[in-house]
């Protein structure tokens, strides 16, 4: 597992919530994107260069509802959708503090 820190557009296209870089970095700039640090401060994200790393957590919509997910790793690549999967951990809907 790697503890860099990546752009969230590079690490929501590598984990294949988006079906390009282009696509990821609308969502983040349109104010779809909110993160919960490790130290529990939640806030929107609201530029494509934004860092993220593991133990982050993001909530965003995505076709119409509302993903909660966990930032394991930053991935060195876009890989196949088995890669992708190991890059988070789904969240339940419940808090994410």
């Amino acid at each position: 597992m790697s503890e860099e820190r990546i752009r969230i557009d590079v690490w929501l296209w590598r984990a294949r919530f988006a079906k390009t870089r282009a696509a990821a970095a609308r969502l983040v700039s349109e104010g779809g994107v909110r993160m919960v640090r490790q130290d529990g401060v939640s806030r929107a994200l609201d530029k494509p260069s934004a860092e993220i790393g593991p133990g982050d957590k993001l909530l965003f919509s995505q076709r119409g509802a509302i993903r909660g997910v966990e930032v394991v790793d930053a991935g060195a690549r876009r890989g196949s959708p088995a890669e992708a999967r190991l890059l988070y951990a789904d969240l339940d809907a419940g808090p994410l503090a």
